[in-house]
């Protein structure tokens, strides 16, 4: 394998210091080593995991916890309870967790668990192994987990398991027991109960034995291709056993995924400068989807294109598109797709998912806690990459986030984006907040600092925190670098409030032979003032009003007037023109609706 690019983003990355809390950064890593061995019958697998901890932190670790993902699919667990009490369920899970029959239930069992050879104790409690280590494991030493697990596939209701609707056979996200992540906040041992999720990085060496009619995909590099007749094209299998075993390698990544059909279609595309990309989707698919899938692939090539340039580059050697999963979920090296779809809606599942490989996978944010760190940024980069695959070219590309984030906001329903995932009280609130507010936070943010400054923001941030763990902290300071403006307050009123924006023009009057207008903020939320004032003989001139806050303002053009700073605390902003009243159309603020102003009807007075 070529690791060259790979290991140079990250060595580039490792080389740099970084601050998230006042204190120098460092993350843990996990070196996984499995063996695998899945019953295509009844669904049950088991095997051994081999982990090799390092403890990275300036800690001393005497407990660790593992994920066991598979336990909320049984009637009565946190996801089970949460789906039936909440009033607006994913209509995916809805009830259907607590009518699972003890054959359909999913579980992760531990049967046994030594650390370095010694034998450890430890509770499930959940979806969550709680386990007190027989010694501590120091700052900077490594150990080793030897475990021997079994588990038990649950059909398919939210994001992984068997048959599918689309009668995918296994899409085996989250299947394994997962050591959860310690950072300079400590330990994030999370219950699964709807969210997403947050891992450890490190290197993965799986060996998956299944029915030798099953073809496999998911993330890491194949190692077998020949013995299992799967790779860059049609090959024999030299192998004349029932069973075949995958073996895979993942380098530097924080989960590991596949999915498995025997009717798989395998198609590849060679990404220029860039990897090899890898289709796989059912054969009983009906002919216009097949074509459909068919027809993704040139686009997803384009995908990966446009956020290597706009990002930064690619840094794996293959990227796989899978058709699997309950509608479109990311992870590493590959996404699972639903594949019964309109074109449109499969190039634009693809594009989002595509942009989770950077905003999660390489920037690792926690997608409990900051979750519109990774929906909203996928979900404003994906618009514009569907607009320029499809050639459309609308006035305003974000309008749907525009108004279902007024809507919310309006509502009185809305909660702080900081909120935690699962502390959302409605679904459809979390879903909001975390992908058309998110989407918005970049809008706006564009808006605040100018278009080069947020170009090179986006590609300093993943410079500067690919493969590693990222918070919103991290984000906004790389755009303060980018831009040389203060941006806490923007972090904090997006972030951590409900606060909206809510500017208006409020008089235009004569004052001493001169126009003075006068504006006022109504919202709570702070943000620069663009003032656009249209004349009777069809002359405009616009106006530009930085806020204080900022210490300093985005670059302007040339024909538009600076004023003085308005600051916050002053409900009103006022401001003198040497042109009579008389002559003046009308004075509009956020001409070009850029800004997240809940409410237009002030925006614009016309002079009678």
């Amino acid at each position: 394998m070529k690791y060259a690019s790979f290991l140079l983003v990250f060595l580039m990355g490792m080389m740099a210091v970084f601050s998230q809390n006042n204190f120098e950064y460092w993350q843990q890593h996990v070196d996984y080593d499995m063996d695998i061995k899945m019953d295509v019958n009844t669904f049950k697998y088991g095997g051994t995991q081999k982990l090799i901890y390092t403890n990275n932190s300036p800690d001393s670790l005497d407990k660790v916890f593992y994920h066991l993902f598979y336990n909320a699919f049984q009637p009565g667990s946190e996801m089970d309870v949460r789906s039936i009490t909440i009033s607006d369920p994913d209509s995916r899970v809805d009830d259907r967790i607590s009518k699972l029959s003890k054959e359909d239930i999913g579980f992760l069992n531990v049967i046994r668990l030594t650390q370095n050879n010694t034998p450890l104790t430890y509770e499930v409690v959940g979806t969550v192994l709680e386990v007190e280590l027989n010694t501590p494991i120091k700052s900077g030493e490594k150990v080793v987990f030897d475990m021997l697990f079994e588990g038990q596939v649950p059909p398919v209701i939210r994001r992984a398991g068997k048959n599918s609707k689309e009668n995918v056979a296994l899409s085996m996200a989250q299947w394994y027991p997962k050591m959860a992540e310690y950072d300079f906040e400590g330990w994030h041992a999370d219950p699964y109960i709807s969210r997403e999720f947050h891992g450890v990085w490190g290197d993965f060496e799986v060996k998956l034995t299944i029915d030798k009619d099953y073809v496999v995909g998911g993330t890491g590099y194949l190692q077998n291709p020949t013995e299992v007749g799967h790779g860059y094209g049609t090959q024999e299998i030299k192998n004349d056993s029932d069973l075949l075993t995958w073996h895979f390698v993942a380098p530097n990544v924080h989960d590991f995924t596949w999915a498995a059909d025997p009717n798989f279609i395998h198609d590849t595309l060679q990404v220029p400068e860039g990897p090899m990309l890898h289709f796989l989707y059912k054969k009983s698919l009906k002919s216009k989807y097949k074509k459909r899938w068919r027809d993704l692939q040139v686009p997803t090539s384009e995908i990966i294109q446009y956020y290597s340039s706009t990002v930064g580059k690619y840094p794996y050697e293959q990227y796989s598109v899978i058709q699997g999963g309950d509608g479109g979920m990311e992870y590493g090296m590959c996404t699972l797709i639903t594949g019964e779809r309109s074109f449109e809606s499969l190039v634009g599942v693809t594009a989002h998912e595509i942009g989770h490989t950077w905003f999660q996978f390489l920037m690792a944010s926690n997608e409990s806690k900051h979750p519109w760190l990774d929906e909203g940024f996928a979900e404003y980069t994906c618009t514009f990459i569907e607009n320029t695959i499809f050639d459309v070219k609308p006035v305003q590309p974000l309008k749907r986030h525009y108004d279902r984030y007024f809507k919310l906001a309006l509502s009185g329903n809305e909660q702080p984006m900081s909120t935690h995932g699962d502390r959302f009280k409605y679904n459809s609130s979390y879903s909001i907040s975390t992908y058309s507010k998110g989407a918005l936070v970049l809008a706006q943010l564009k808006y605040v600092i100018g278009d080069s400054a947020f170009n090179k923001t986006l590609k300093d941030y993943y410079n500067n925190w690919a493969f590693k763990h990222p918070t919103p902290n991290d984000f906004i300071r790389c755009a303060e670098k980018a831009s040389g403006l203060e941006l806490e307050w923007f972090l904090t009123d997006w972030t951590q409030t409900t606060n909206t924006i809510d500017y208006g023009v409020k008089t235009i009057a004569t004052i001493n032979d001169k126009t003075q207008i006068t504006l006022e903020r109504i919202g709570l939320m702070p943000m620069p003032t663009e003032v656009l004032i249209r004349f009777k003989d069809g002359r405009t001139t616009t106006y530009y009003i930085p806020l204080r806050e900022m210490r300093g303002e985005k670059p302007v053009k040339k024909e538009v007037v600076l004023l003085k700073d308005w600051t916050w605390a002053y409900p009103e902003y006022r401001f003198d023109i040497d042109i009579d009243r008389s002559e003046i159309e009308s004075v509009t603020i956020d001409v070009h609706n850029e800004v997240a102003d809940v409410n237009k009807d002030n925006n614009k007075i016309i002079v009678l």
